[in-house]
């Protein structure tokens, strides 16, 4: 009877660990996080996230040099009991580039990535990567049309990155690249890692030149079933700010100053394939001019508004991706970026508690000390901001005790 219940035992064991083509082990037990309506799942509990987003990650780790920051970035991160980053799985034809060309790709930054999702297992830390930036920076639309245009495309301004066949091409011959990446370090394929929490389609998509919301939307509904295609264990999300369009009208009225960017946060989130909603928070940016108290009075409603969305008509669970408080806005002291973060952490766990539609929050963003040009004003850095990083903590501790 003994030496059974040993065999079983051991086979118990042997399900939860796998043995790899080069040796590393990987436990499985760690677990794909899934979703279950408006909630997130992992090993079949309720999962709740605080998070950071450091979008440096992969270019500090490329270089054997700076390499130590992102090792720093992680114990850190873990030590305020943060769970899940978001960092960027590009850079296209820019400095330091991941993707130099269409197709073909710097090993080394390659490598940078792997050192990321390697060093965020070892903490504790999920990963959501994002595949490609709406902006010029690291790259952008903007050099995937230009790719494209030098190849003979008619192609005349960045917003046909969503329409042109080439430049889609391209897109999804990158996302295949990342995808099935075989990792250098733990010899895991990206698609088969638990590390990740999620793909992002696009870090804040816009369409300016179609407005109706009609280029993003089948742009979004042809990328996810490829990325679902490609990799059916890990949760999918767009990368929207979460501005609303012309499924519902009436709810533009939540946008700030009505802002028409060819996005729809009801339909692009609608798609069968996105597996969760996304919103960004910027006031100072978005409503420059405004009083704190109409600044103040749009946080609520942004909030609240999409919390709702995502409760009774998307029914799938929601993540406040972005917000933070710069520095460089007028009048900025670190009291009042500490009360903003409480504001909106405030919600996030309200939600949760009562077994709303949100999730976690992701603040813009953890930074190392010594990463002065990486700076925009939003950095928190632990050491030099106690009092951020102890209001961090303490969200931390709130979402971990949610059940």
């Amino acid at each position: 009877m003994g030496f059974q219940i040993l065999l079983l035992m051991y086979f118990l064991v042997s399900l939860v660990i796998v043995q790899h083509g080069n040796g590393q082990r990987v436990n499985v037990g760690a677990g794909f996080v899934q979703r279950k309506g408006t909630h997130f799942i992992l090993n079949g509990k309720p999962y709740y996230l605080n998070g950071f987003n450091s979008y440096w990650l992969m270019t500090m780790a490329s270089d054997p040099s700076t390499r130590v920051k992102v090792t720093s970035n992680f114990q850190q991160a873990s030590q305020h009991g943060l769970n899940v980053g978001r960092t960027w799985a590009f850079n296209d034809g820019d400095s330091k580039p991941l993707q130099i060309s269409p197709g073909s790709y710097d090993e080394n930054v390659f490598k940078g990535l792997d050192f990321v999702i390697s060093e965020a297992r070892k903490y504790g830390v999920k990963l959501i990567l994002s595949l490609v930036n709406n902006w010029n920076d690291f790259g952008g639309k903007k050099k995937y049309v230009q790719w494209a245009r030098e190849r003979g495309q008619n192609v005349k301004i960045e917003d046909d990155f969503f329409i042109n066949p080439l430049v889609k091409q391209y897109y999804k011959n990158n996302v295949k690249a990342v995808l099935t990446r075989k990792n250098t370090i733990n010899g895991v394929l990206y698609k088969d890692d638990p590390t990740i929490f999620a793909w992002e389609l696009m870090n804040e998509p816009r369409c300016i030149n179609n407005d109706s919301g009609k280029s993003i939307q089948n742009w979004v509904g042809e990328m996810a079933a490829y990325v679902k295609f490609i990799d059916r264990n890990h949760l999918l999300e767009i990368g929207l700010e979460g501005f609303y369009g012309e499924t519902m009208p009436q709810k533009k009225l939540f946008n700030p100053n009505s802002f028409p960017v060819g996005t729809d946060f009801i339909s692009n989130n609608q798609i069968p394939q996105i597996d969760f909603a996304t919103i960004h928070l910027y006031p100072d940016t978005w409503l420059q001019g405004s009083n704190e108290r109409a600044k103040s009075a749009f946080v609520d409603k942004w909030i609240e508004a999409h919390f709702k969305d995502s409760n009774t008509i998307l029914g799938k669970p929601i993540i406040v991706q972005e917000f933070g408080k710069s520095s460089k806005s007028p009048g900025f002291t670190v009291a009042i970026r500490d009360n903003y973060f409480k504001k909106v952490y405030n919600a996030i766990a309200t939600s949760a508690m009562s077994g709303g539609s949100c999730a976690g929050g992701i603040f813009w963003q953890l930074m190392s000390q010594g990463m002065d040009s990486y700076g925009d004003g939003n950095e928190v850095i632990f050491e030099n901001n106690p009092s951020t990083a102890e209001v961090i903590k303490q969200q931390s501790v709130t979402m971990s005790k949610i059940k």
